[in-house]
């Protein structure tokens, strides 16, 4: 498999990746985009590899390439608009892995989302981490995902691959809603990794757009809208 990133002079040592994919509530996604944009990170690399589909876009006038890597100060958003290609999904992830360890990273964020129908308690989020890596600051208290739910997709691919490798990493999982982008999951997302490394990102627009986009489903439904809690902390 070809893998390689764009410059290849870029250099990692001592950086925090974060990064999240296309799952439950889209949570992951939405969440590093919206990060990038708020922060103003600047693109400065491209993964190019051959498990990819020829697919391309545009944003701003400029080409939006599936795999790409942004920074602001030492954080590093790896930001994906499409998954690999099916079936080569584990050894593209598994390459990302080897080459985010080869690099040097601090440590690793991942963003998933938790169905909402599994929320037992007042918790917005659940935590995951590796062996290697110790919940600290907003981390410290966080309540850790229950021992008979799964995590699937590309962050437990990742999440087994650096528990194997002992390699520190954690992920954040909102609670989020099976059937619908959530932009209320990605505002807990982004609010937990905005407190935990001081970044100030407003997340009232999320917020907005969760809440029209409620209210829209229950006009739609003739009912009321379900009332979540606006804390995002355990």
């Amino acid at each position: 498999m070809m893998f390689r990133i764009l410059p290849d002079n870029l250099k990692f040592d001592g950086f925090t990746l974060v990064t999240g994919f296309h799952g439950i509530g889209v949570t992951g996604y939405w969440s590093i985009k919206y990060m990038i944009q708020n922060l103003k990170a600047r693109r400065i690399g491209i993964i190019d590899t051959d498990k990819v589909s020829p697919v391309s876009s545009t944003a701003n006038k400029s080409i939006v390439t599936p795999f790409e890597l942004y920074r602001k100060d030492n954080l590093i958003f790896f930001k994906t608009e499409i998954q690999p290609i099916q079936g080569y999904e584990i050894y593209f992830y598994r390459e990302l892995c080897d080459w985010i360890i080869k690099s040097k990273f601090k440590e690793v964020v991942l963003i998933g989302g938790l169905d909402l129908s599994l929320q037992n308690d007042k918790s917005m989020y659940r935590l995951v981490h590796t062996s290697a890596y110790k919940p600290k600051k907003n981390l410290k208290d966080a309540l850790i995902l229950e021992s008979d739910r799964l995590i699937v997709g590309p962050v437990a691919l990742m999440l087994n691959y650096f528990e194997a490798m002992f390699f520190p990493s954690y992920a954040i999982l909102p609670y989020a809603s099976a059937e619908r982008v959530d932009p209320r999951a990605a505002a807990t997302s982004v609010d937990i990794i905005s407190n935990h490394y001081s970044l100030n990102i407003n997340v009232e627009s999320l917020i907005k757009g969760a809440e029209d986009l409620e209210s829209q489903i229950a006009q739609n439904q003739n009912i009321k809208p379900h009332k979540r809690s606006e804390s995002f902390y355990t």
